[in-house]
């Protein structure tokens, strides 16, 4: 990264190389935000945009151009194309006067209060918010790795592996066999492993109407089963296999050169393999000390605060979060009541109890939408649902087109609310 467009990322051309905390003197307070996604980018918005000046707003995002996960399925299933999913910081600099700094955080010093990257930088800071997404435990999936993702994607980090999931299903053999190996829990989600087999079959009826879809699934159940079979098996007939542990054992190992999975009971050759192995809160999150045996991030419920270091905020796919799952609606839901807190602690504003919500749209076929949901409230030992709500099998076709209508208008709103 050169100095000029270093300086160009910054606000006002803030010097934010400092081995020492933001605050010195007259300095205003400094918040330095970790990841750029639906946490993150909304945590620096909204600090920027209520604090009205009086803090200097950092965000460290290695990517120029940030594809959603959400919505990266209907990208597979042609409903959308690439550049829809993506979007860039400008407005953020521009607007909102925060400093986007592309480059990769490395680690974080919590006793000197500063977060290094990769160009050899040192940015102190008075808070820190800590929005890295997802890390991947290869180790849980015999024989699968970072290397293997090139022939079997993971396509869950949006960008790159999405599109080679997607080519790989355009070209697949006629009548070939794609599989899928679903995650175990806690997961990302979106992009839902169902939804995603709901937009392989659209694309593979349309142009490989002979294919088959294996799903191997480490669960016994998953969240709207009954939506999602109801409607494999309406537009899609016999073309999906949903496949339990409980009948095919545990995975003995992964070979991405014979594109094979083997299990206990019986081994799958695969003309595509989508392999999505079990999850932890992102490399930075662990090295800073903030994750427990789980591998995430626990947190005070009513702040997003760790538990770890009171002057640290987690948000996001990072954290345990209670009953809320590790969605870009729930990140977008946390970094508002983090950047309240944030605000409040450090210019003296006034703050108010947290709430939070969210919802999952999916997709099954065209205007067919489904979603579930629920508001949440803190308590003193989690994030814990107040209430839900979910579609229902057998819904007219008028309400679920305008349930997908409804998530349009979410994408549109969200992705506003992160990027400007």
């Amino acid at each position: 990264m050169d100095r000029r467009s270093f300086l160009k990322g910054t606000a006002a051309g803030v010097a934010l190389a400092s081995s020492a905390p933001a605050v010195v003197g007259s300095a205003k307070p400094r918040v330095v935000v970790i990841g750029g996604g639906a946490g993150g980018a909304t945590a620096a918005r909204y600090l920027a945009k209520d604090s009205k000046g009086a803090l200097d707003v950092v965000l460290i995002e290695p990517t120029r151009t940030y594809y959603t996960c959400f919505f990266s399925n209907l990208y597979i299933g042609g409903y959308r194309d690439f550049a829809s999913i993506g979007h860039t910081y400008g407005k953020l600099a521009s607007d909102y006067g925060i400093a986007v700094v592309h480059d990769w955080a490395t680690g974080i010093d919590r006793d000197k209060k500063t977060v290094a990257l990769a160009s050899g930088t040192q940015i102190g800071y008075d808070r820190v918010i800590v929005a890295p997404g997802i890390d991947f435990k290869y180790e849980t999936t015999p024989g699968y790795s970072a290397e293997a993702s090139g022939k079997m994607p993971h396509a869950w980090k949006g960008g790159s592996q999405t599109q080679l999931l997607k080519a790989q299903l355009e070209a697949m053999r006629p009548g070939g066999t794609f599989v899928m190996l679903a995650p175990p829990n806690p997961y990302r989600c979106p992009p839902g492993p169902y939804e995603r087999v709901a937009m392989a079959a659209h694309l593979l009826s349309q142009k490989n109407p002979t294919a088959k879809i294996i799903v191997l699934d480490p669960k016994e159940k998953f969240s709207k089963q009954g939506l999602f079979q109801e409607g494999w098996t309406k537009y899609y007939g016999d073309m999906v296999e949903w496949i339990p542990a409980s009948m095919y054992g545990a995975i003995k190992a992964i070979n991405a050169d014979t594109m094979t999975i083997e299990t206990e009971l019986d081994t799958f050759k695969a003309d595509v393999a989508n392999v999505i192995p079990g999850q932890r809160a992102g490399h930075i999150a662990s090295s800073a000390g903030l994750t427990n045996a789980s591998g995430f991030c626990p947190i005070v419920p009513a702040s997003m605060q760790s538990q770890m270091d009171p002057n640290v905020y987690v948000l996001g796919d990072s954290t345990i979060a209670g009953d809320m799952p590790k969605s870009g609606y729930s990140a977008n839901s946390q970094a508002k009541v983090a950047a309240m807190v944030v605000r409040a602690e450090l210019t003296g504003s006034r703050a108010f109890p947290a709430k939070f919500s969210n919802t999952c749209w999916s997709l099954v076929a065209t205007d067919d939408g489904v979603k579930v949901g629920a508001g949440y409230e803190a308590t003193a030992e989690k994030i814990a649902s107040t209430g839900g709500f979910i579609s229902k099998n057998g819904e007219s076709a008028e309400l679920r087109k305008q349930t997908y209508e409804e998530s349009i208008g979410w994408y549109n709103g969200i992705t506003s609310d992160m990027f400007g």
